[in-house]
């Protein structure tokens, strides 16, 4: 049998992918099996290119995405090392075939293995006529020998074996021979022979050493196998190729076996990666060009790895995941002059579309709702970069209108190598409008057998016009309050690009005097009656932040129980600032308000400021301005609430008009209003809440209230009338329940005067 001295590795020109590690390859050194499987080799090459050519179909992909997966190449087998040639047809049949590989990473790298028995017979034969490897050569056969068509590197491999002497012998009896190697042949064909390895070097593609010695460093590490006098086999062999091309420095290894004086020489052949210049980026829109720069920063200038480009990308396409966007690198090309061209793929918006749903089928169905005051909703846009994250805040957005029961967003291919995306969204409306009745508590009426109860009766209709504009009549009675109120709101000025809003208010009121004059002592109480008319309008300034602009007109006077006007209480202290049974004036209203989140809660801070104009000479002047603000911070399963509010009036304004301290939603543990009455105003409060359980909260909380000194300075002096002290602490402890309409909030309180009472509310404090 032969010896394999003289075995050379040559390269085929292959694609095969960095990620997944070859599977052990068989391959057959002795002569006697390789001539009993010359003709199953044959076919069994023959179905393995056809294989690997059906695998190799990736019409099926988007042309966009499909190089990015896959890479093709034709393998070629060289015969450098025979001395005899071979026609084009029969390294065809030996070897050549065409096909694409999968792999996990887009990096692809060239490498394979090719194994060529030189041919030695042109030495030992004294005719000295030229040998052919042409199919008309008698007795010259040629074995092809497939790898495993499992593994997932797929390489091409050949041996050929000519022997003068062997020629004729081979040819009369290899029918013969066929028959008896054939029961044993299958059983050695994973037994692979190895080959004693005397040397082994890292070279260039010429066999010339490398000019950068880290580099060749960088491979020798690599190496697992191939070591100075080691028996390796080819399957070691192409391991140790796969594990140089891993490294990431180099694009192409081939190994190559010589024969030398001390032994064979085994030389691995590489080709080093270019040197990182510069980088194009293409189709890149929403990326930042910053961090497209950091993500590379560290290789400008080095040798590219491709390992590290791998994590580079990755960290690009963690950047879009992160942000929600469709998009991703797909495609990676080395340029001349070390230039890296990156192709990302952006998948825009290309068409939204809104669709109805009924509410009990969930089938297709027409709308009240025109479809533009949704679509003027959305911040997601034709030509964006359509971002996941976006849509669910424009869901949000479109529930947060008030007409819409359930929001959901369907993205959908625009159509065949567009890149680009269809949306549609899908909403169920709520029924557009009705009546309801309700009841509640009112914090003006401290005494009396329905202390504080109110009914109330309201006609609403979100949707008016199909514009999303909301219309609100509402009556609310109690044993004395009484309020008359119609709301008319476009949430969207139509024309408006800044989501302006308006709203037009007209009102009756009637509510109770006991917050700054108290009770009576002659046990008459006071009403006061406004009539309120005016328009508001509001608009997001930035995220969090929302202002408020409005002008209202105000007509307020204070009638006795039996209805009839009064200028003058108990006290004879005057309760118009005009000295007449009303008081008109015209107030220039701006707000501004800041959220930190829904959570009524959470963080707030709330800034008013109202101006009274003197339009007419009657008509009263002043300025008046509010601050409210909380703060909510989670310390483990306790949540500590801190706020403070606080005001000031300049000019001529009605008693009426002046800031009330104490009560439910100020210092607790006092009547409403008992602490003061002024011109100005400071309450703080704090409260430590903790679960108890399911829904039942516990809380803990103390209040502080003061007038500044500034009671006496309101008109008549109401407070220093009823012997007010202007200041005042409460605390006291209380349980809260949450429920549809907010927090339900049970209260015991104890006042600085020793006083201790019961407070009841709904929702969050004021």
């Amino acid at each position: 049998m032969r010896r394999n001295d003289d075995v050379r590795f040559t390269s085929s020109s292959l694609k095969i992918p960095l990620a997944p590690r070859p599977s052990p390859f068989n391959f057959p050194f002795c002569y006697q099996a390789l001539a009993s499987r010359i003709e199953n080799t044959r076919n069994s090459l023959a179905r393995l290119i056809d294989s690997v050519k059906g695998r190799s179909d990736f019409r099926q992909f988007s042309p966009r995405l499909s190089h990015l997966w896959s890479r093709s190449n034709e393998s070629t087998l060289s015969a450098s090392g025979m001395r005899s040639g071979c026609s084009a047809t029969q390294l065809k049949n030996l070897g050549g075939g065409g096909g694409l590989l999968i792999g996990k990473s887009f990096l692809l790298c060239s490498a394979s293995l090719s194994l060529i028995w030189p041919d030695n017979s042109t030495q030992a034969g004294s005719s000295g006529t030229k040998q052919s490897c042409s199919t008309s050569q008698r007795g010259r056969e040629e074995v092809s020998v497939s790898l495993i068509p499992k593994s997932s590197l797929l390489c091409s491999a050949s041996l050929a074996l000519a022997r003068a002497e062997d020629l004729t012998t081979q040819a009369s009896d290899f029918s013969g021979r066929e028959t008896q190697q054939k029961g044993h042949s299958a059983s050695r064909v994973h037994d692979e022979e190895r080959v004693l390895i005397s040397e082994v070097l890292v070279r260039d593609k010429d066999g010339e050493e490398l000019e950068r010695k880290d580099l060749e460093t960088e491979a020798l590490q690599a190496l697992k196998a191939s070591r100075a006098n080691s028996a390796l086999t080819v399957s070691e062999v192409q391991e140790d190729v796969h594990r140089i091309i891993q490294s990431g420095y180099f694009s192409s290894c081939m190994p190559v076996a010589v024969d030398t004086r001390d032994g064979i020489r085994l030389v691995f052949q590489v080709e080093p990666n270019q040197e990182f210049q510069g980088l194009v980026c293409e189709g890149a829109n929403v990326l930042p060009a910053k961090f497209l720069e950091d993500s590379l920063r560290d290789g400008y200038g080095k040798v590219i790895n491709l390992r590290r480009l791998d994590e580079a990308i990755s960290s690009i396409n963690g950047w879009y995941i992160e942000r929600g966007f469709f998009a991703l690198v797909s495609d990676v090309e080395m340029l001349s002059g070390g230039i890296l061209r990156l192709q990302v793929s952006e998948a825009e918006v290309n068409n939204i579309s809104i669709r109805f749903l009924d509410r009990k089928t969930g089938e297709p169905t027409t709308g009240k709702t025109k479809p533009e005051t949704i679509l003027r909703q959305l911040t997601t846009k034709k030509g964006q970069v359509y971002s996941m994250l976006q849509g669910k805040r424009d869901m949000e957005t479109v529930l947060t209108m008030g007409s819409m029961e359930d929001v959901s967003i369907i993205p959908q291919p625009a159509g065949a190598d567009t890149g680009k995306v269809d949306i549609v969204m899908n909403v169920v409306e709520r029924p557009s409008g009705g009546f309801s009745a309700g009841g509640g508590i009112s914090s003006g009426i401290t005494s009396g057998p329905l202390s504080g109860l109110i009914g109330s009766f309201a006609y609403s209709h979100r949707n008016v016009f199909g514009k999303n504009q909301k219309l609100n009549i509402s009556l609310e009675r109690g044993q004395i309050d009484s309020i008359f109120r119609i709301n008319y709101t476009d949430p969207w000025i139509e024309g408006d690009d800044k989501r302006t809003s308006r709203t037009i208010m007209v009102q009756n009121s009637r509510t109770p005097g006991t917050l700054v004059h108290g009770n009576q002592p002659d046990g008459s109480n006071l009403t006061i009656g406004r009539v309120t008319a005016g328009i508001e309008f509001s608009q997001p300034v930035r995220p969090k932040w929302s202002g408020t602009a409005g002008l209202i007109f105000q007509h307020a006077g204070v009638r006795d129980d039996k209805g009839d006007p009064v200028i003058k209480d108990f006290y004879s202290s005057p309760l118009t600032a005009s000295g007449k049974i009303h008081d008109d004036m015209l107030l220039a209203k701006f707000e501004s308000v800041y959220t930190g989140s829904g959570d009524q809660g959470s963080s707030m801070l709330v800034v008013n400021m109202e101006q009274a104009l003197p339009v007419l000479p009657e008509w009263l002047s002043f300025n008046r301005v509010n601050a409210r603000a909380r703060r909510g911070v989670e310390i483990g399963p306790v949540r500590l609430l801190l706020s403070l509010s606080g005001g000031h009036v300049v000019g001529n304004f009605p008693p009426h008009e002046a800031f009330t301290i104490g009560g439910t939603n100020s210092v607790r543990g006092y009547e409403e209003g008992s602490v003061g009455s002024g011109r100005s105003y400071a309450v703080g409060s704090g409260e430590i809440s903790f679960p108890m359980l399911g829904p039942v909260e516990g809380v803990i909380f103390a209040d502080y209230g003061t007038d500044l000194g500034s009671g006496q300075t309101v008109l008549g002096d109401p407070a220093g009338a009823r012997h007010k002290p202007g200041i005042g602490y409460g605390y006291g402890f209380g349980v809260r329940v949450d429920s549809p309409l907010g927090p339900l909030r049970l209260e015991y309180a104890f006042s600085d005067s020793h006083a201790k009472r019961f407070h009841f509310g709904v929702g969050h404090r004021n």
